[in-house]
């Protein structure tokens, strides 16, 4: 009977937790639509739309005779204003747009209208199809494995995914601080994340307030190193398409690359910040005469355990973003001083470095919260 009486308590609880987190993504959708966001493309009667390859016409064969530089085809659209219809158009094959088109072959293709006339250029495959099954696919794995936990974990990932796309991005383009947008996001994403994933305990507000620490410790050492070596926002490869932005929207460019530091170093720091804070708090119940000295030494332990390879994750995830950078200099034989001056490179070592300090930082910060707060609700039920 008690038993039943705690998970009916329990599942009230989460029925509340999930209503709060659609009050805020309501909220945020409000926001998201009440940003009014300027076309920067001039209006030329341009569509993009889906279409089958119905023939091949034409093609002009590539030098080796194994592939077409270029096709003339007929497409029969599928979506969009011209649905149903059956137009002309070409194909380019290629390595960034086009396609080596074959009957049958689905492609998104950009219509152009002309006195009546629709003039088709093939843009690239229809990839939504094989995107909509790996997403459907990942999601029903964490289903399978994770059960109910996993559930929740789905809800958090989505709640993120909503954050990032309709408060985080649109904060930045009607000219919010990055940095401070960011922080925002950071603290909404981790306090929903931990709680739909963990639960409300005390054990959950340790994990939020060294993960939200750990993060702007990144951000702030990220500045701080950008600063030294002479890095900024505007030394990245799109800054030309983010200067245009920035002349016709209220963005703040230069802070927009520090601003992401925060963002990609979440979920690692949210990790470790977990794991920690979930330790200790097994450890103070099995051990309650513990002292606070004890137990911070005790997540300094379990902490550097952990800080080697959650570090390796975090850097080779950077290293492995930038594989095609590496590859480069090292067949182009490229000189040290030129590989360490080059703002590619400090880029990535500022952002790895920044985000696996802000890593180790969180551990000392986790179980120095963790160690006061388990002694401080000892003898009571710790609730948020």
């Amino acid at each position: 009977m008690q038993r039943g009486s705690i998970e009916k308590e329990g599942n009230g609880l989460l029925k509340r937790i999930y209503i709060i987190v659609l009050v805020i993504l309501a909220a945020i959708m409000i926001f998201y639509h009440s940003v009014n966001v300027k076309p920067l493309l001039a209006e030329d009667n341009t569509e993009f739309a889906k279409a089958e390859v119905l023939e091949v016409t034409e093609e002009d064969l590539l030098a080796d005779g194994t592939n077409s530089a270029s096709q003339e085809v007929i497409l029969r659209i599928t979506s969009g204003s011209h649905k149903g219809e059956t137009v002309k158009g070409s194909s380019m094959n290629g390595y960034l747009y086009g396609a080596y088109c074959t009957p049958g072959t689905k492609v998104i293709v950009r219509l152009s209208t002309y006195d009546g006339t629709v003039a088709a250029s093939v843009y690239n495959y229809d990839r939504e199809f094989p995107i909509a099954i790996m997403v459907i696919a990942f999601l029903a794995v964490m289903w399978l494995v994770g059960g109910k936990r996993g559930i929740h974990s789905i809800a958090a990932l989505v709640f993120t995914f909503l954050v990032i796309l309709m408060l985080y991005i649109p904060m930045l383009y009607i000219g919010c601080s990055p940095f401070w947008s960011a922080v925002a996001a950071v603290i909404l994403i981790t306090v929903i994340s931990i709680v739909l994933i963990g639960d409300v305990s005390i054990k959950s507000f340790c994990a939020m307030v060294g993960t939200v620490c750990g993060v702007i410790m990144a951000g702030v050492i990220a500045l701080i190193f950008g600063a030294a070596a002479h890095i900024n926002g505007y030394n990245v490869e799109s800054i030309e398409t983010l200067v245009y932005i920035g002349q016709n929207t209220q963005v703040q460019i230069g802070g927009i690359l520090f601003s992401g530091i925060l963002v990609s170093s979440l979920g690692a720091v949210m990790d470790v910040a977990m794991s920690v804070a979930s330790s200790l708090t097994e450890i103070h119940e099995k051990s309650p005469t513990l002292s606070r000295m004890e137990l911070f030494r005790s997540g300094m332990h379990i902490g550097r355990d952990m800080i080697g390879t959650m570090s390796n994750t975090l850097i080779l995830a950077y290293v492995g973003s930038s594989v095609n950078t590496l590859f480069i200099i090292y067949a182009y034989a490229y000189p040290a001083h030129q590989v360490m001056n080059m703002y590619e490179i400090g880029i990535e070592i500022m952002q790895s470095l920044a985000g696996t300090l802000g890593i180790i930082l969180t551990v000392p910060f986790v179980s120095t919260v963790s160690a006061y707060f388990l002694k401080r609700t000892r003898k009571t039920t710790p609730k948020l």
